[in-house]
């Protein structure tokens, strides 16, 4: 009874949801504009609630009270603090921009716009290509989430692969009905609904163990270093940069980038940036404190598992749990829709219609687009069933890789002499370098596996068979241990910064560079 229960809750939840991306498909213009940007029209309530419920994701849920379990609550700081006013200040100085550039010029894509600067269809495929790189184990991430939840909260009998199905199932459909509105409906009740029950969620489970101060005196009787600022784990350069990266990462995340071209007015968008970062404290203080005090309270976290699940299992009724994670659900949905919907941008405006049908009509573009979310979802299934990397894993890579696209973006805005040699060079150096940083590991086992080969045939000598370990520590030294502590996403931050300035000052821009449209009768005030 109890699991019929919590899964006809979670069904129940989801149906809600699509019931009411129906109501909005019968409101939705058959246009590009609206199914992407919902003809631009957002209020404040609708802007800051659909960013906030696109970035509430497994990341969130899950990954984040697991490092607090494992860590200790510091995490707190990193994400919902000091990345909460970095990302608030970019929305500023990015966004607000680039809604003035989107109500003059009608941009939909950040392609768009740097492909229109700069009369290049190329760094608009760059720009398209590398974000759906990186939304692809984003979009991952939340399949992987949803699936691990449903799991660990049926005990088992909900499999992980029919969890990662039911959720993308819903957003397929939900994304190829609803487009933009719908979605952006859905995000102000499941942001709403995620910032309730997760207090309640917090209050519960204290009032059960005996109030904070002993889940704080549980925690310090289990680990006493969780409670003293700063580990081996929580370095300075540590938490800094993954505030860093992870704040210039959302503010190049499509789904986030392009809700900088949907607010109404200008009005809109300064106030939904300066409510930022109370909402992000105000979420990310119970779920992580959550994960923290877990730790001294004797919960069960199943090897690999998530402990959010395990907490509400421990110490809430079963109902309530399925509540909890129903909304955690939906706001993996929340995210997963977003980002279907602006990578399909991505794909038909800056992929296929400049390289493939530039005269591709507005209908004609609707109905690719949508074909494009179940593509882009089916094979991102298909990843996450057969390589089912840690939610940390894919949600630091995904974020890190964004960010590498943000100093080019930004430097390009406000910079006039940046040229487009420049720009596509500082993107590309980037990109490369933590791309190559990512698989140090894999480059490692190579250069032994070839080494232990050729030992075992004889075919080298005792002077060559030494620059093994040689290659190794070059290897290590350049792509990985060389940062004094820093992350190699904050170092391929600074490399592209460095390339950008210094290709543009030593190239001569393109004769039919538009130079001045970022600047000329705009009034970012």
């Amino acid at each position: 009874m109890t699991l019929t229960l919590q899964v006809g809750i979670i069904v129940g939840y989801l149906l809600l949801a699509l019931a009411i991306g129906l109501v909005a498909y019968r409101m939705t213009d058959r246009t590009a504009e609206d199914f992407y940007l919902a003809s631009r029209t957002f209020g404040t309530i609708v802007l800051l609630f659909t960013t906030f419920a696109t970035l509430l994701s497994a990341f969130t849920f899950f990954a984040g009270p697991n490092v607090a379990y494992h860590e200790g609550p510091e995490w707190v700081l990193v994400m919902g603090l000091m990345d909460g006013i970095i990302f608030a200040i970019l929305w500023y100085v990015i966004g607000y921009k680039q809604w003035l550039l989107g109500q003059r010029y009608e941009y939909v894509t950040l392609g768009e716009m740097l492909g229109d600067r700069f009369a290049s269809r190329r760094l608009r495929g760059v720009v398209a290509g590398v974000s759906l790189l990186w939304l692809f184990p984003y979009v991952m991430l939340q399949q992987v989430g949803a699936g691990t939840a449903l799991q660990a909260l049926t005990e088992g009998a909900v499999p992980y692969a029919v969890g990662a199905g039911l959720i993308t199932a819903f957003m397929i459909l939900y994304v190829v009905v609803a487009g933009m509105r719908g979605i952006a409906w859905t995000d102000t009740l499941q942001g709403a609904f995620m910032l309730v029950t997760t207090w309640v969620a917090m209050i519960w489970v204290l009032a059960v163990v005996g109030g904070p101060g002993a889940a704080t005196a549980a925690l310090e009787a289990e680990a006493a270093q969780h409670l003293a600022l700063g580990s081996d784990h929580y370095t300075v350069q540590w938490m800094l940069s993954t505030a860093i990266v992870i704040g210039f990462g959302v503010a190049m995340f499509p789904q986030v980038n392009q809700r900088f071209f949907a607010a109404g007015s200008r009005t809109v968008l300064k106030r939904s940036f300066a409510l930022w970062p109370i909402l992000c404290v105000l979420l990310f203080i119970p779920s992580f404190m959550l994960g923290a005090w877990a730790r001294g309270l004797d919960v069960a976290v199943p090897e690999g598992g998530n402990v959010l699940p395990a907490v509400l299992a421990a110490f809430t009724p079963g109902w309530f749990a399925a509540l909890v994670i129903a909304g955690a659900m939906a706001a993996m949905m929340s995210s997963s829709d977003s980002m279907l919907l602006s990578g399909s941008s991505y794909f038909t405006r800056d992929l296929y219609r400049p390289f493939v049908d530039r005269s591709l009509s507005e209908r004609r573009e609707d109905l690719l687009a949508r074909v494009g979310v179940v593509i882009f979802a089916t094979a991102a299934l298909g990843a996450s069933l057969l390589t089912p990397a840690t939610l940390f894993e894919l949600g630091d890579a995904a974020f890190s890789g964004f960010a590498q696209l943000a100093l080019p973006v930004l430097i390009a805005l406000y910079w006039r002499k940046t040229t487009r040699a420049g720009i596509t060079a500082g993107i590309l150096a980037s990109q490369l370098f933590y791309l190559t940083t990512l698989f140090v590991g894999s480059v490692v086992a190579a250069i032994e596996l070839v080494g232990s080969v050729l030992g075992e045939l004889a075919l080298v000598g005792p002077v060559v068979a030494g620059l093994e370990p040689t290659l190794i520590l070059l290897v290590t030294t350049v792509f990985r241990d060389a940062y004094l502590g820093w992350t190699a996403g904050l170092v391929g931050m600074g490399l592209g910064l460095v390339v950008t300035v210094g290709v543009s000052l030593v190239t001569t821009p393109a004769a039919e560079e538009r130079r001045t449209i970022y600047f000329d009768g705009l009034s970012a005030d």
